[in-house]
């Protein structure tokens, strides 16, 4: 039987959640269709660029965060309970 291997499979491949026995397979799969092969060398163009992203929150959220944290006990006292 024959495998055919699809984008889904090559970017489990680009993420390394493939086995062993897969990786051979899919690269040998890449090796005979270019358009597979083109596929991963854009995968991993995009994934080199993803792993740049550097996500900053606005200073205006930090100080809501801290101004709510003044206000607000990190631990609230506990209610006494009636018989």
């Amino acid at each position: 039987m024959i495998k055919t291997f699809t984008q889904d499979d090559v970017i489990r491949y680009v993420y390394e959640e493939t086995s062993p026995e897969e990786n051979l397979l899919i690269e040998d799969a890449m090796m005979s269709e270019p358009e597979l092969m083109t596929f991963f060398l854009e995968a991993l163009e995009l994934r080199a660029l993803m792993n740049k992203i550097e996500r900053q929150p606005r200073k205006s959220t930090v100080q809501n965060i801290l101004n709510y944290s003044k206000h607000h006990s990190a631990n609230p006292p506990t209610r006494l309970r009636h018989s």
